[in-house]
């Protein structure tokens, strides 16, 4: 028979042999992820903004090729027609980095008009790709206040921007929020926010009041410090610039895809517990009789706006 002390002494030699092989078996591992085909990116995000609007169009690349911007897709034929046969041609800049292809307004003139329906044609290398937008109603963004949150813990005091606008009446509009602060455009996934209704889905029941809370608040910049924990979107004398873009279902759905697959947060175990990257959906097809796939997505937007430079 072996004492108690044995059998805990044998337990510790158990647990610290265990440790010492566990750790000795971290070796690197370098996986061959392969190589796919390139496929054509059409990013055409248009409004009725009165200054240039830019399709991009761009080859996509290796997932893990982080060193890199995308190839450009160079000697494209782009267009947009309108439903009375207005052809809005899109000229090619050589110089850009991200694909730019460009229409200039002229006179104040502008790109879309609400109601109206809009065909995108873009032709590259025997293949013409094609995609429809209707431009929605966009309603007006009313005021921006400051939004004050005690801080309490770690957590410091926060000061938000918050705008304030009403949902027509009416159950289908969605709308994408896009800010800038200080001038910049405040893009990370976790920083997209779309809106059905006045409300964050088609389920939450919010049509014609004001916009709920998290689309309100949807205005800011989500960053954190050197320890993780989350900063105040504002400072004193920080500048927003808050704008409501009209977009078609399709596109509501395609953001909720994007803001899936890029805004992930478990690190390495969600390669085992999360659904696989895939490419989102599009609402561009190859309407030629080869079968080259395309990727990215057409709408145009209306556009209501207003800013505000924050003291507190």
């Amino acid at each position: 028979m072996f004492s108690k002390d044995k059998i805990r002494s044998s337990a510790r030699l158990l647990l610290i042999s265990l440790s010492v092989l566990l750790c000795a078996c971290e070796d690197e591992v370098t996986l061959d992820t392969g190589s796919a085909e390139p496929i054509l990116n059409i990013d055409a995000w248009i409004n009725n903004k009165a200054e240039t609007q830019i399709i991009n169009l761009t080859l996509t690349q290796d997932y893990f090729d982080n060193d890199n911007l995308p190839p450009v897709a160079s000697g494209a034929k782009v267009q947009i027609t309108d439903q009375d046969g207005k052809v809005f041609e899109f000229i090619e800049d050589s110089t850009s980095r991200t694909g730019a292809y460009r229409w200039e307004p002229v006179n104040g003139q502008v790109l879309g008009v609400v109601g109206n329906s809009y065909i995108l044609e873009v032709s590259y290398k025997g293949n013409v790709y094609t995609a429809s937008s209707t431009m929605k109603r966009v309603p007006p963004v009313d005021s921006m206040t400051l939004s004050f949150e005690e801080g309490s813990g770690m957590i410091d005091d926060m000061y938000r921007a918050e705008f304030w606008g009403s949902d027509f009446a009416g159950k289908g509009d969605t709308y994408w929020i896009r800010a800038y602060k200080n001038g910049r455009l405040l893009n990370k996934p976790s920083e997209i926010t779309t809106a059905y209704d006045a409300g964050t889905s088609s389920g939450s029941g919010f049509d014609g009041v004001t916009f709920i809370t998290p689309v309100r608040l949807g205005a800011n910049a989500n960053d954190l410090d050197d320890d993780d924990r989350p900063k105040s979107p504002l400072v004193n004398g920080d500048s927003i610039y808050v704008e409501i873009h009209s977009i078609n279902l399709s596109a509501f759905q395609y953001l909720a895809e994007v803001v899936t697959q890029a805004d992930r947060q478990g690190g390495i175990s969600e390669l085992f517990t999360s659904s696989p990257l895939a490419n989102v959906s599009t609402n561009i097809k190859n309407k030629s009789a080869g079968s080259a796939a395309v990727v990215g997505f057409f709408n145009v937007a209306a556009v209501s706006g207003r800013g505000k430079k924050f003291y507190f």
